[in-house]
């Protein structure tokens, strides 16, 4: 579904694993341009509800223009969730979606500075009204922290030489827009991917790292679990492999049997008892999706259910 020049991806497939009720309660924790949750709300019945968060105030500008009285959108990143629903006056929801990294008119509007495929400062901030820009902090940062960031949010092989690279250029004059990043990126890298610019795991790791990405999904997760009744679907869709990891380890991790000591004489029924089941396998978009839409190629979701095990 494309809504606002955003395509939403694996729509159909998100909607069927939330397993919509007519009078659930529901979470879209990344608005975006609202393609899920206009799914979502044309699933649900007049007793349903849904909750829509975001922390780019163009997307939520974007949900204040829906008059739907079943819906609401907040101005908050997702890791304040459950505080933030609870405000709202509910205890308890029926499915969580997830549905990370940047979106479509993030990379699009050249003045957000996301891509280098626009000239434009280098701001890279999903709220510009909060944090540092990518600019202010590769002013600032030591060489190391930021051969670090490059190295492990983009897993870009070349991160020394990048590093390095900026630090030089900086001295010189600040690298503060979008071109200059790149033009540094091209000729600190000696060897570049086919179909792939240079620049491209390196503007990945500091939009990452300015809006900590990991950590607020890592944040988000058991945050989740205080909101979700029995039977209630938690839906995650990433964007590379640094999320999904984070993802598949936390479901992992709730869909365990709790361990004790080895000849300790407990039975079976006496240890902690998971609080997740997963529901399928990681499903990835079709051909005919991606060919449709490159930008979901990389896109992977998974699906965990909440069993009926109080939270300790």
């Amino acid at each position: 579904m494309t809504t606002g020049g955003h395509a939403a991806v694996l729509a159909e497939e998100a909607l069927e694993a939330l397993n919509v009720r007519s009078d659930g309660i529901y979470v879209d924790g990344t608005f975006g341009r609202g393609g899920h949750s206009r799914l979502i709300l044309q699933r649900l019945g007049r007793g349903g509800r849904l909750i829509a968060l975001d922390r780019d105030p163009d997307a939520v500008q974007a949900g204040r223009a829906v008059t739907d009285p079943r819906f609401q959108v907040l101005h908050c990143p997702f890791s304040r969730m459950a505080d933030e629903v609870r405000a709202q006056g509910v205890t308890g929801v029926d499915g969580v979606l997830l549905d990370l990294g940047v979106s479509s008119p993030q990379l699009d509007d050249a003045s957000r500075g996301f891509s280098f495929r626009h000239d434009a400062p280098l701001d890279m901030r999903m709220d510009p009204a909060h944090g540092i820009s990518a600019a202010e902090w590769l002013a600032v940062a030591e060489e190391t922290e930021i051969r670090e960031v490059i190295r492990d949010y983009g897993e870009e092989r070349f991160a020394k030489q990048i590093a390095a690279a900026i630090v030089a250029a900086r001295s010189r004059g600040p690298v503060d827009t979008t071109r200059k990043l790149a033009a540094l990126v091209a000729e600190a890298v000696p060897a570049r991917e086919p179909r792939q610019d240079p620049a491209t795991r390196t503007f990945q790791a500091l939009r990452i790292h300015i809006n900590q990405e990991l950590e607020e999904l890592s944040i988000v997760l058991p945050r989740c679990m205080e909101l979700l009744r029995p039977g209630a679907r938690l839906v995650v869709i990433s964007f590379h492999s640094l999320e999904d990891r984070i993802v598949k380890r936390f479901m992992r991790g709730q869909t365990r049997v709790g361990a004790v000591p080895e000849r300790l004489p407990v039975r079976a029924r006496d240890l902690p008892q998971p609080l997740l089941r997963l529901i399928g396998r990681a499903r990835r978009p079709s051909a005919a999706e991606v060919g449709a839409n490159p930008r979901a190629r990389s896109a992977v979701m998974r699906v965990a259910e909440r069993t009926d095990v109080p939270l300790q």
